[in-house]
């Protein structure tokens, strides 16, 4: 079966921890590292595609069944048919390899370890350099020093962390991620993420009820963002590309581009990068 950019499931390549998906945020395929199989997470964002999302961590891992798992994935990718073969022409791009999957993977005790398998796998397969290792975090765990050993390798082997920034007010980070946080603190996290690895804000968009955020949230979002500004690389602005699982999925419909990249230009006004995935 081909791969979509509609369809990132989990099981898609019948392994646990590794899994393979057309991504249009970081252009080509991208190899995701599910440490979180278990679909439990710290947060509960209203607009998350994991079926059956519980609150939690994960499971124990096993790293050697991790590592067995994505020897064989980049091995058909580099030496074998697995671009041709369920790729779509035009998407045969190996972009990265991604700490995604089905919860918040920090949350891992394992997260770091994993990491430096990720890392040896691509040296020993001529990748590093050429394919990014990235981190796709809530960042709610940065105070942890294993998360920011992580996070440091991640660094070093020149790779990048997408931090999300939903919203910029308790109310609505609640509401939106099922999260009780203060932006001063997120701001800190973000600081000592961007430290240790060029980092990347990932904002996902949306309209509830038929309404996309008020000005008045924006305006706090871009508040945050100009205080962080010195220290992040650029933000990445989206909107829903597959559906809720989630019992809010009724209330949520995608933004149109315009509203994206009307959002966008203010952020460039910023000083910062912008891309938009709409």
């Amino acid at each position: 079966m081909p791969l979509t950019v509609e369809d990132h499931r989990r099981d898609i390549a019948g392994m646990t921890y590794v899994y393979p998906v057309v991504s249009r945020r970081a252009g080509g395929v991208s190899v995701g590292i599910n440490l979180n199989p278990n679909n439990a997470c710290n947060w509960r964002c209203i607009y998350c595609q994991v079926p059956g999302l519980t609150r939690g961590g994960p499971p124990p891992l096993d790293l050697r069944q991790l590592e067995d798992e994505l020897r064989r994935m980049l091995d058909g990718i580099v030496n074998g048919g697995f671009m041709a073969e369920r790729v779509p022409e035009g998407l045969r791009t190996f972009a990265d390899v991604a700490f995604s999957g089905n919860g918040e993977p920090t949350s891992a005790r394992e997260f770091p370890a994993a990491v430096v398998t990720v890392a040896r796998l691509l040296r020993e397969f001529g990748l590093m350099g050429r394919v990014k290792m990235r981190l796709i975090t809530n960042g709610s765990l940065l105070e942890r020093a294993s998360v920011r050993d992580g996070i440091a390798v991640i660094g070093q082997a020149g790779g990048e962390v997408w931090f999300k920034l939903d919203a910029a007010s308790p109310a609505a980070m609640l509401r939106i991620n099922g999260t009780r946080q203060k932006p001063e603190a997120v701001l800190r996290r973000l600081a000592l993420c961007a430290e240790l690895c060029e980092t990347w804000v990932q904002s996902c968009f949306f309209a509830l009820n038929g309404k996309p955020p008020g000005e008045s949230e924006i305006a706090g979002y871009l508040g945050m963002l100009e205080t962080a500004k010195a220290s992040i690389a650029g933000v990445h602005i989206y909107s829903l590309a597959r559906p809720s699982c989630q019992p809010e999925a009724p209330m949520l419909d995608r933004l149109p581009a315009a509203w994206l990249d009307a959002l966008a230009k203010r952020v460039r006004a910023l000083g910062l990068t912008a891309q938009v995935s709409p």
